[in-house]
């Protein structure tokens, strides 16, 4: 094995662009999960928005109308899961495991025509002065827009609902949805925006990996990322910043398997390729061992269906 084959540089570099999509699809479930509500479908949404977005990109020659034809794709396949789980009032688990398995076909259905086309070159933000920078211009300076993008999103939604009107509001109908109704807030609404809101960030970030990840369309491609952001969101706490800390530390593990797999090291791929997974769970297990677990810190409503008294 020849460990002078990684690049720490590129390393870094390629782990903000790996933990990308996860934190898009996982910073907007944490806003879905705040409003009390379970949404299983993240998987078959970023499946979605991936093929949604790379076909428009791809028929309109630039990737920016992809990226908000993604976007609106995964909001309007969660707008199926509000109705289905706010009005008809279904189980959400199962509604979400329906909706991957719905995204997936939808996906495979409507990809066909667009394998082994490749997408328009999406822009890179190259910062000047700052990007020329030795090792840290490269590692911070030299991405895409949805890179930065992404992390602004973090901030957004830390500081909508840490300081905003609306932001307590949501957070209060996912601790106690009955006192919400009560006080006269419209729960079936806030509830409908926030499953929106987490579906256009799942279409996002299924969006950046088949315009600028990986620039191609390959049925699957999204490959349990929708599940790691799930996992994620229980792993930070429902906290903004430890959704960041989550998806980068999955992004570098993601990003460190294959330096090792092109350095040579003397493993079978099958088990370098299993390690982000196998981390993951191991984080998720040693959380749930706690003390104090992590399900004293999800929303009192998470998951129970809210019936209206009037």
């Amino acid at each position: 094995m020849d460990l002078s084959a990684i690049d720490p540089v590129l390393l870094l570099a390629s782990l903000m662009i790996s933990a990308t999509p996860i934190l898009l699809a996982a910073i907007g479930e944490m806003v879905v999960e705040k409003a009390g509500v379970l949404n299983l479908g993240v998987e078959g949404m970023m499946i979605t928005g991936a093929i949604c977005g790379f076909a428009i990109a791809v028929e309109s020659g630039s990737p920016f109308p992809g990226l908000a034809a993604a976007a609106l794709a995964g909001a309007g396949l969660s707008l199926i899961f509000a109705f289905l789980t706010q009005v008809l009032l279904s189980n959400q688990v199962a509604t979400g495991l329906a909706l991957t398995l719905f995204g997936l076909g939808l996906s495979a259905l409507i990809g066909k025509p667009y394998a082994g086309v490749k997408p328009p070159p999406s822009p890179r933000l190259d910062i000047p002065f700052l990007s020329d920078m030795p090792v840290l211009g490269p590692i911070l300076f030299r991405h895409d827009l949805m890179v930065y993008g992404s992390l602004a999103l973090v901030v957004g939604v830390w500081a909508f609902l840490k300081y905003s009107r609306a932001g307590l509001i949501l957070r209060a109908v996912g601790e106690n949805h009955d006192a919400a109704h009560a006080l006269g807030y419209r729960v079936v609404r806030i509830r409908f925006l926030a499953i929106m809101f987490g579906g256009a960030c799942a279409g996002l970030g299924g969006a950046f990996l088949s315009l600028i990840r990986v620039p191609q369309w390959t049925e699957g491609m999204t490959a349990g990322a929708g599940w790691i952001a799930l996992a994620l969101v229980v792993f930070a706490s429902w906290r903004p910043w430890r959704v960041l800390l989550g998806a980068y530390l999955f992004g570098g593990i993601t990003v460190l398997q294959l330096n090792l797999q092109a350095a040579g090291l003397a493993i079978p791929v099958e088990y370098l390729s299993m390690s982000p997974y196998i981390v993951t769970i191991l984080v998720l297990v040693y959380i749930s061992a706690r003390k104090r677990g992590s399900s004293l810190d999800a929303p009192a409503s998470l998951g129970r269906v809210f019936h209206a008294t009037h």
